[in-house]
């Protein structure tokens, strides 16, 4: 079984390294392969030019493909997979595409895996921890109220006016600031247009507690089924989103302003040039990242049962708090397959108890600071 890990952008570096010097058989491809030789040359010797026809020339039956790509190569690498009848890892949410080869996967064989990065990734290992949790302790009724929030943000750990830096190209934050999102409040969902009309302040229960600005992101709404909630609870709040530094809308007020006027897609690419420019994380540069995971269940108005998984890691010897997180996960999802133990079919981070527990111990080493705070 032999490991094909495509791509060897900064972000994926800390894992596949991790996989290599675990003496796990791995090819590597890229383009340029000078990015590859420089990122894992000194470990290991299988370097590849992904080239047209090359990678499909490369594969066997029970292989495992790792697509570190931009997310819209996915769904085209992954059909590759299931024809070949090659397992499948990512990072990235999934797509409708990526749905439509559920049973193709199947019945080739094989396992899809997405969303086992950072986010999503390890916050779905907290959310599925926390509602087993939950279901078991003794504070459990079915006539409790539910409020749920996840929050997760790649910061600058050195803040900056603009109250955010780059670590890579801005575009995909302007395309996502630009995307409507729905969560639950107040028992009803929520949508808005644009993510910055619904920013809150969010106080994280760190070390040190700590404020932040938190919108929601995307459509939180599917997540109250895939997190295992019962559908006759009472959901007075939930909602998964991004956080930012205190301030930062203020200081992005006037993007905001540009982005609702919805700026075609060559102003959006000079937008993102510009504040590549501007706010670059700098290469020596230590970056953040924090991610606060939370389930509380109310009797009456009053609190009866309140968990949050709280985590908290900057950039250091090991590589970036961002590589690390998202690359760390995706090889422990890796081992996962290889153990067998992840069924054939499409995936997101798994719910068994077991690999939920050990892979967030995993997790715990990757940060300088996680644990999980019991409130009530």
């Amino acid at each position: 079984m032999r490991i094909h890990w495509c791509g060897t952008g900064l972000s994926s570096r800390p894992g596949l390294r991790r996989l290599i010097l675990a003496g796990h058989p791995v090819t590597v491809w890229n383009l340029p392969l000078a990015a590859a030789v420089e990122a894992v040359g000194d470990i290991n010797g299988d370097i590849r030019a992904m080239e047209p026809g090359a990678l499909d020339a490369a594969l066997r039956p029970g292989d495992i493909v790792v697509s570190m790509l931009p997310a819209d190569m996915h769904a085209d690498l992954a059909r590759h997979c299931v024809a070949h009848g090659v397992h499948f890892v990512s990072s990235s949410y999934i797509s409708s595409e990526m749905r439509a080869l559920d049973e193709p996967a199947r019945r080739a064989g094989v396992a899809m895996v997405n969303e086992v990065g950072l986010d999503p990734g390890i916050d779905h290992l907290m959310a599925h921890d926390l509602v087993a949790a939950y279901r078991a302790s003794k504070a459990y009724d079915r006539e409790n109220v539910l409020s749920f929030t996840s929050y997760c943000g790649g910061v600058p750990a050195r803040p900056n006016a603009f109250r955010y830096k780059f670590s890579w190209s801005p575009l995909g934050v302007l395309r996502a600031l630009m995307a409507p999102a729905r969560s639950v409040r107040d028992f009803a969902e929520l949508r808005v247009a644009h993510p910055w009309d619904a920013v809150r302040s969010y106080i994280a229960p760190l070390r040190q507690p700590e404020t932040f600005e938190v919108y929601p992101n995307r459509d939180s709404v599917p997540f109250i089924a895939e997190y295992h909630f019962d559908p006759e609870w009472k959901v007075k709040e939930f909602v998964r989103g991004t956080l930012r530094l205190n301030g930062w809308a203020d200081a992005w007020a006037g993007i905001f302003e540009e982005l609702a006027s919805k700026p075609a897609e060559a102003r959006l690419k000079e937008l993102a040039d510009e504040l590549w420019e501007k706010y670059p994380l700098a290469e020596d540069e230590p970056d953040r990242v924090v991610l606060c995971v939370s389930l509380k269940a109310e009797r009456a108005g009053v609190p009866v049962w309140h968990r949050t998984w709280v985590l908290d890691a900057e950039g250091d010897v090991r590589g970036s708090a961002m590589s690390r997180l998202v690359s760390g996960t995706v090889s422990l999802a890796v081992e996962g397959v290889m153990a067998r133990e992840i069924p054939v079919g499409l995936h997101g981070a798994p719910h068994d108890p077991r690999l939920v527990k050990r892979w967030l111990d995993e997790v715990g080493h990757l940060a300088q600071y996680m644990r999980l705070v019991a409130h009530v």
